[in-house]
């Protein structure tokens, strides 16, 4: 009983770890924007290439209704907003 609980238990842990990891395209994106550049991304363009600033040097990016993001990852940014308009990392 014990052999079988131990087991159960290893296989919820390890389960977890994989389960839990964050998914290997989604970018981690710089905790300011002062680099004036944008990292490689799916949708939308680099804000800082179309003459845009962002409100401030947390701002990730704007969505397409004129929404403000400060998102730490890329993955969702902006989806329930029409997508991203502007990225500013």
């Amino acid at each position: 009983m014990r052999a079988r609980l131990a087991v159960s238990a290893i296989a919820v842990a390890v389960s977890g770890v994989f389960f839990s990891a964050p998914s290997a395209f989604a970018v981690t994106l710089p905790s300011t924007n002062t680099a004036h550049h944008c990292v490689a991304h799916t949708t939308g363009v680099c804000g800082w290439t179309h003459h845009q600033k962002p409100k401030d040097k947390y701002e990730t990016a704007k969505c397409v209704d004129a929404t403000l993001s400060y998102s730490r990852h890329s993955q969702g940014t902006c989806s329930h907003h029409h997508g991203v308009r502007y990225w500013f990392k």
